[in-house]
């Protein structure tokens, strides 16, 4: 690739243009008074730019989707690949902004052998370069699986993703569907997965691709004075009653910075915003039963993953062992600390369960935790019960440091449930008015033998047992003073 002067490139992104033009996305995109042209080749299709994101250097790509939908062809395709194999040998991000129809027909062949060469491109940067991906506009065929590669997507009210369009799935199997329900913000926000972000806006969509690509690529050193000095206790956000179900995201919010903490200097004003917020939860209306986000903790970046009580009661189910394990490999792919805060019944019974495969998704989850190398703590908050406690970044599995709250109940399964199942005779033929009683004894005779938290510490499988105002301390603490690795691994799409 051959970088025009400086000159050449204000003149371009100074000038005044459509809406859909790529240099203007582009500029929207990067930090004002950054964006410099790399190529400039009509017939790719593809504008190329280097610029800033908050300070950040990046690289960054847009599809042109006013000429022949924003098809791929030959040089286009190829135009991206060479752009992400420079971030690779630069060590920086790259972004990619989609609007696209896929391969070019004109092409052919070629044209379907340059996008095969993007994609490899794309897998051999994986883990290596954060990659964050907009769609602005319908992104089909080989335009959907470029941004499936890539380690985020965020997806703007216009974007579309999708391998064949409506026409052809009404011709091929009759199904009547729109664009917006085939590949919309429904169809892969909520039912498939596919997006991880879906924003308000097209500006929206790129302050959030700036506020991800800031968060993986410009992760910081920890700040103990800054995170022990936040008094702020996360228990206070649990209800009284140990049974009832609540929303974790509070609880995360606060043992994360506060979102006005911890901002880059002032930007120049333009028409991205002059500051970010450290918190961007993904994937949040899909497997809703569990959390994931990246935040920042003492200024540095962390993931977060979080059982949902709110949410199946917390339990872990295919689709949300799928979706931790995914969020476990891109953190540890990019060095990036895990705090794991745990509050779960176990794993959902049932055959839907079963036939969709928790087996196979549950052991991703395992297997992600198991092969990770970056610290991470865990938290017991509630009840870590049967398969999920050691699916939940157990002790087990090498958690850095494992701690959990005063009330916290480590078991195989409830004391009650587990009292039904040993006891089952006795409690049957026992009179009404003994029953109570007796069950009572039992679940008493039951925690006291298997141990619960006591039993834990002795084991060496709980580190210690903290109040919850000083989780963040706690927490911060493990995390900063175990050694900073990465996962030498790509980012597979699990």
């Amino acid at each position: 690739m051959t970088e025009p002067a400086t000159s050449a490139a204000v003149t371009i992104v100074g000038q005044r243009r459509a809406p859909g033009d790529p240099w203007e996305r582009l500029a929207q995109l990067l930090d004002p008074g950054t964006v410099s042209p790399v190529s400039r080749l009509p017939e790719s299709r593809v504008a190329v730019a280097r610029g800033q994101v908050n300070g950040l250097a990046v690289l960054a790509y847009c599809t042109d989707g006013r000429s022949l939908g924003g098809a791929l062809g030959a040089a286009g395709a190829r135009l991206i690949a060479e752009t992400i194999d420079r971030a690779v040998a630069d060590d920086i991000p790259v972004v990619g902004l989609w609007h696209s129809s896929g391969a070019n027909l004109g092409d052919g062949v070629e044209a379907l052998d340059g996008i095969g060469v993007m994609f490899a491109a794309m897998i051999a940067a994986s883990g290596r370069v954060p990659q964050v991906s907009v769609v602005l506009g319908p992104a089909a065929g080989g335009a959907a699986y470029g941004p499936a590669l890539t380690d985020v997507i965020v997806m703007a009210p216009r974007g579309r993703v999708f391998v064949t369009g409506p026409d052809v799935v009404r011709q091929v199997t009759g199904e009547q569907i729109d664009m917006d329900g085939l590949g919309g913000a429904d169809a892969h926000g909520r039912r498939s997965g596919v997006v991880h972000v879906v924003a308000e806006s097209e500006a929206d969509a790129y302050v959030r691709a700036r506020r991800l690509t800031t968060l993986l690529a410009g992760q910081r050193a920890f700040d103990l004075a800054a995170a022990t000095g936040d008094r702020r206790d996360p228990g206070s956000l649990l209800p009284d009653r140990p049974r009832r179900a609540y929303d974790i995201r509070p609880v995360v919010r606060t043992i994360l910075d506060r979102p006005d903490g911890l901002v880059p200097a002032p930007r120049t004003a333009g028409p991205i915003e002059s500051g970010y917020e450290d918190y961007e939860e993904l994937q949040p209306r899909w497997a809703p039963n569990v959390v994931v986000a990246l935040g920042r903790l003492g200024g540095r970046t962390v993931g977060v993953i979080a059982n949902n009580p709110i949410r199946k009661g917390g339990c872990l189910d295919s689709l949300a062992a799928e979706k931790a394990a995914r969020f476990v490999r891109t953190c540890d792919s990019f060095g990036i600390p895990l705090i794991v805060l745990v509050d779960v019944p176990g794993y959902l019974p049932g055959v839907s369960q079963e036939w969709g495969g928790v087996v196979r998704r549950g052991a991703k989850l395992l297997y992600a935790f198991s092969e990770a190398v970056v610290p991470r703590v865990t938290v017991v908050l509630r009840k870590s019960y049967g398969g999920a406690y050691i699916a939940m970044n157990s002790r087990a599995l090498g958690a850095t440091s494992v701690l959990a709250w005063p009330q916290a109940e480590v078991a195989v399964m409830g004391a009650e449930a587990a009292v039904g199942i040993l006891h089952r005779r006795a409690l049957a033929t026992a009179t009404d008015g003994e029953r109570e009683i007796l069950r009572a004894q039992f679940v008493e005779d039951h925690v006291r033998m298997t141990g619960g938290l006591p039993r834990g510490v002795s084991l060496g499988v709980i580190d210690k047992v903290i109040e919850p105002i000083d989780t963040r301390q706690e927490i911060v603490r493990a995390l900063a003073g175990a050694p900073s690795r990465r996962g030498s691994h790509g980012n597979i799409p699990l």
